[in-house]
Order: C-alpha cells, then structure tokens, then sequence
C-alpha cells in the first residue's frame, strides 16, 4: 500500500498529541522549558540541515524567492485564520491556541527532507522504514508540543498525510521522467533549504523572533526549478 507510511505517521503524531494533552496539568514553568528545549533542539536540527548543501546560492536564492511567492500569496495568514475557523467552530477558546498550535505543528512536520525522501521511498520502493522512523519521532514532538500549544497540534496530522501521500502516489511515476541523480541534488539542496525554514521556526519557539515561515514555504518549489534549472541548461 502506497499510502501507509504517510498514514503511520499521521496517525502517530495523532496518539503523540492525544498523550501529550493528558498532560496539561504539569506546571506552568516546566512546559516553558519543555518549549524552550523544543526551540533550541528544532534550531539545532535546523543548521546541521542547511550546512547539507553543496551550493550556498541556491539556498539563498530559493529563500528570497520564495519568501517573495508566500508574501504575495500570504500563506501565513492563510494558515492562522484555518486555525482561528477551526477554533470558533469548536468552541476552543481556552484550551490552548489551536491557531499556533496547527501552524507551528504542521511546518515542523511538513518542512525537512525526511518526510519527502521517505515518501518517494514509499512510492518507487514501497519501502516505509523512513517514513515509519519519522513518525515515532514526530509523535514524541507532537507529544511534548502539545502540552503547551494544545490540540491544534493533532490537526497537522492531515496536512502531513496529504503531502506525504501525494508525494508517495507522484513518486510511483517519478522515476520515468526525473534522473536519479538530478533528484538527489534536489534532496540535497531542498534539506539545506528546509534546514534554514527550521532554524527560523526553532527561533520563533524560543519567543525570539515573529518570522512567518510559511511564507518561505515556496522556496522548496523554487529549490526544485533550480536546480533542474542548472542540471539540464
């Protein structure tokens, strides 16, 4: 089945989330520093990611470009106002910023070259080690988010299953028409990139910077046209 890493790991950022709201009760002191372990631990992540590329330009390119397309297409506010329908339509006020929660939660899972490596995986192989790994570790964030960001974490799981499981059903044609080669420099490039959304996103945990991250979302296609770009002109 094409579909089942992306499914695994839906539903175990579902059962992290689900644990992790059991313990909202902890103190108020000890989820501050549970998020700013978070913070720097995703900021760590986020550099070793972005010193993965073989070209710094490309990286640099695809962010200003992309940050260019998500500001036009305003992603970010986009994003917070499906959280903030979600919240009215369910009476959340109270239980946690479900808005946050959703968006933080989703670009964490979404954002990096596991969950599209993995995906591929799941469709040219049919292999979902990567994507079964992912999950486990995207429960255990889920799990610690949760109790500070609330059950607008739970909802990334839908956003993670949709790029995962279109990515695997692409994958399954890909091969035909993308050279291995060319996919693994866009792997490459893509991590660094995604690397430098992570980074941001780690900084904005800690309460040390509003930047709007899903605004440089983009930069993962622009990523891709470039180096294609480069590969065959």
């Amino acid at each position: 089945m094409v579909l089942l890493g992306a499914l695994v790991n839906g539903l175990g950022i579902l059962i992290g989330s689900i644990i992790g709201m059991k313990l909202h009760n902890i103190p108020e002191r000890m989820k501050d520093t549970v998020m700013k372990g978070m913070g720097l631990s995703v900021i760590v992540l986020g550099i070793q990611m972005a010193f993965k590329t073989s070209n710094s330009l490309i990286v640099i390119l695809s962010i200003c470009f992309g940050a260019v397309i998500g500001e036009w297409l305003n992603i970010d506010y986009h994003l917070n106002q499906l959280g903030h329908w979600i919240e009215r339509k369910v009476g959340a006020k109270g239980k946690g910023n479900v808005s946050k929660g959703f968006v933080t939660a989703t670009l964490i899972f979404v954002i990096g070259a596991m969950g599209i490596i993995g995906a591929l995986d799941s469709g040219i192989r049919g292999n979902h080690d990567v994507l079964y790994t992912k999950s486990v570790m995207d429960g255990f964030i889920a799990l610690l988010l949760s109790t500070t960001l609330g059950w607008g974490v739970m909802l990334s799981a839908i956003p993670v299953f949709l790029f995962e499981g279109i990515i695997a059903l692409f994958a399954t044609q890909i091969n035909q028409f993308v050279p291995a080669d060319l996919m693994t420099l866009i792997i490459k490039e893509l991590t660094a990139t995604g690397g430098i959304m992570i980074l941001a996103i780690g900084l904005n945990l800690l309460g040390l910077t509003k930047i709007r991250v899903a605004n440089l979302v983009p930069g993962i296609l622009v990523v891709a046209l470039i180096v294609a770009g480069l590969y065959y002109f």
